[in-house]
């Protein structure tokens, strides 16, 4: 009897781990690239084998906009998404998921056009919207979900 209530409590204590074992690979980890800027948010989150990108905008080293329009702060907001994924040990190609925000739907063309050059094929899933207004006079601002296969 003893030993059956020890293999019990041995098989109950497995059990216990094995479902503890996916909450503790959920565990959130924050990424920032370069110095923290003071913002009240992170520039991605990693749960689990997913990458939350926030939104970012087109701005050079010293958080100036990228000068010259839609098209140079559109492949600057590229480059930003892409320091956060190799910080995060992930790669263009994981993207599954963008959403851009215009200033202007009519920069819709010009956006597509290096949004297309840089993004690798199988192309992620896009929303394009116009936004009243972003933050700093920004014509852009892009947010991805990116996924490391398991």
């Amino acid at each position: 009897m003893l030993g059956q209530k020890k293999i019990f409590t041995a098989c109950m204590v497995l059990i216990a781990a094995l479902v503890a074992l996916p909450a503790l690979a959920q565990q959130k980890r924050a990424i920032t690239v370069g110095e923290s800027k003071g913002l009240p948010f992170s520039d991605g989150i990693v749960v689990g084998n997913t990458l939350y990108i926030a939104g970012t905008e087109g701005t050079d080293e010293t958080n100036k906009l990228k000068a010259g329009g839609i098209a140079p702060e559109t492949q600057a907001a590229l480059d930003n998404i892409q320091k956060v994924l190799k910080k995060a040990g992930f790669e263009l190609g994981d993207i599954v998921s963008v959403t851009v925000y215009l200033a202007d739907i009519k920069d819709f063309p010009e956006m597509n056009k290096v949004y297309k050059s840089v993004m690798p094929d199988p192309k992620p899933t896009r929303a394009t919207i116009q936004a009243a207004g972003l933050v700093n006079d920004a014509r852009i601002e892009i947010s991805a979900i990116a996924m490391k296969a398991k």
